[in-house]
C-alpha cells in the first residue's frame, strides 16, 4: 500500500471517527436535565411560556430530526442561532476561537523548545543521574492535574507575591509587559503538562535512534556524543519527535477547559461552558465537535508523521 493510500485511509477513518462523534456530542447533550426555554424564561415562567417558547426553538422535534437539521447546519457552516443570546453561533465562535488558537500556539511555542531540551539531554545520558532526575520530574509533572497547577500559581503569583494577575485580563492596547502578565499563568499551567508528555516521548525517540548500527559507526569514527546525536540521531529522529509533539499538543485541549474557567480567559473553552450552564445546545454541540475536531486533526498529523518516518508501517 503507498503512503498516499495509506495517508487517505486515515483521512476516512477520521472523517467516519468523527461523524460518530456528533452522534455521541449530540445524544449526551440532550440527555442533559433542563432545557434552554426553562433556563431562558426563569422558575417563575409559566409551563404555557416555556411551551411556547420549546416550539419556536424546535425542542419539540423528534430527536432524529433535529440531529439531521443540526448536522446540515454544521457542515454548511452554519449551526443555528444561540438558544441564549439569539446571536448566531458562527458568531460567538468566531469572536472566542481566535483567543484559544493565541493560547494554544503560544503555549506550543514555549513548551516545544524546553521538551525537546528536556528529552535529549536525558537520551545523551541514559541512566545516569541526569536521566533518572529528569524522568522522575517529567512523571511528577504529568501526575500534576491542571486545576492544581493552576490554584498553585494563583496561590503563590498572585496572592502571595503579587506579581501577575489572577485572571486573564488584555487592555485594549496591550504593551510587551501587558501580554506577559496576562498570558504567564495560563501559558506555564498548559505548558507543565505538555512539556512532560512531549520530553518523555522524545527521550524514548532519540534513544531508539542512538541504538542503531549507523550510530556506533559514527562513534568508532571519534565523533564526539554531542555531534553524534544532533548531527546523525536527530534529524532521523525528527519523524517520531513530530509525532511526540503532536499527541502531546493534544493534551491542550483537556486543559484548556479548565485553565480557560480559572482564569476567565475569554476563550471557546469558557464558552462551552458558559453553554452548558445555560442548556445552549446548538452552542454547546458545537463547541464540544471543534474540540473533537481539533483532537482528531492532531491525532491525525502524528498518525501521517509516523507513517512517513517509519516505512514497516506503510505495509499496514
Amino acid at each position: 500500500m503507498t503512503t498516499l493510500q495509506l495517508v487517505l485511509k486515515r483521512l476516512g477513518a477520521a472523517a467516519l471517527t468523527l461523524l460518530l462523534v456528533s452522534v455521541i456530542v449530540f445524544t449526551i447533550s440532550s440527555l442533559l436535565p433542563g432545557d434552554a426555554a426553562s433556563e431562558t424564561l426563569g422558575q417563575s415562567a409559566t409551563p404555557e411560556a416555556v411551551a411556547a417558547l420549546r416550539a419556536e426553538l424546535g425542542l419539540n422535534e423528534p430527536a432524529p430530526a433535529r440531529y439531521l437539521h443540526w448536522l446540515g447546519g454544521l457542515v454548511t457552516g452554519d449551526p443555528g442561532l444561540s438558544m441564549s443570546s439569539d446571536l448566531p453561533v458562527r458568531t460567538l465562535i468566531a469572536n472566542r476561537l481566535p483567543k484559544s488558537l493565541f493560547l494554544a500556539g503560544l503555549t506550543a511555542l514555549v513548551a516545544t523548545p524546553i521538551a525537546l531540551a528536556i528529552g535529549v539531554a536525558a537520551a545523551m545520558r541514559k541512566d545516569s543521574a541526569l536521566d533518572r532526575g529528569l524522568s522522575l520530574l517529567t512523571l511528577s509533572m504529568v501526575a500534576a492535574p491542571e486545576f492544581l497547577i493552576a490554584t498553585l500559581g494563583v496561590l503563590l503569583f498572585a496572592v502571595k507575591l503579587r506579581w501577575l494577575p489572577s485572571i486573564t485580563l488584555i487592555p485594549e492596547a496591550p504593551t510587551p509587559l501587558d501580554l506577559f502578565r496576562a498570558y504567564a499563568l495560563p501559558v506555564a499551567t498548559l505548558a507543565f503538562v505538555v512539556i512532560a508528555q512531549m520530553a518523555r516521548m522524545t527521550r524514548a525517540a532519540v534513544i531508539d535512534q542512538l541504538q542503531q548500527p549507523y550510530v556506533e559507526m559514527a562513534t568508532l569514527k571519534g565523533l564526539s556524543r554531542v555531534r553524534v546525536v544532533l548531527v546523525h540521531a536527530l534529524p532521523n529522529a525528527a519523524g517520531p519527535i513530530a509525532n511526540a509533539i503532536a499527541l502531546s499538543l493534544s493534551y491542550l485541549l483537556g486543559g484548556a477547559i479548565i485553565v480557560e474557567t480559572i482564569f476567565n480567559y475569554p476563550g471557546i473553552a469558557s464558552l462551552m461552558v458558559d453553554a452548558v450552564t445555560s442548556r445552549d445546545m446548538p452552542l454547546l454541540q458545537t463547541c464540544a465537535m471543534i474540540f473533537c475536531a481539533a483532537y482528531l486533526a492532531l491525532v491525525l498529523i502524528a498518525d501521517i508523521c509516523a507513517i512517513l518516518s517509519n516505512p514497516r508501517l506503510r505495509q499496514a
